[in-house]
């Protein structure tokens, strides 16, 4: 289960999975964001809350995974990973190579932290 919430004033999409992903969760997702897509082009960012990945209900749904990523990465400013899990916690350092956005990891104990950082408008070079 993929519980999302997307704070449509802000353009922050948190994800917070909880048990194995199923391929309606990633639908699901997709029909909530892509209105707002539509409508301002891209996310400030992606909060994911996780105490631990739970891997996938079955190869449909790791598929889906990789399709949701492929299509809505590029339009993604920020990924915020919150989490105290050690695989979790070094997810950015792979990612940070395979995604748009900026990826960084915050503890559980920062996630107002991750919040924050993903509300950061970036200072432009030179300034």
């Amino acid at each position: 289960m993929l519980k999302h919430t997307l704070i449509s004033a802000e353009g922050i999409l948190i994800l917070e999975p909880s048990s194995p992903l199923e391929t309606a969760d990633f639908e699901a997702v997709a029909h909530d964001i892509d209105p707002y897509l539509a409508e301002h082009g891209s996310l400030s960012g992606v909060l994911i809350v996780a105490k631990a990945f739970p891997g996938w209900m079955n190869l449909e749904s790791a598929i889906a995974h990789l399709r949701l990523i492929e299509n809505y990465h590029p339009r993604i400013k920020k990924l915020a990973i919150v989490s105290d899990n050690s695989l979790l916690e070094q997810l950015p350092k792979f990612a940070a190579h395979l995604l748009h956005p900026d990826v960084k990891h915050f503890s559980e104990s920062e996630y107002e932290d991750a919040l924050h950082w993903i509300r950061e408008v970036p200072v432009p070079v030179g300034v």
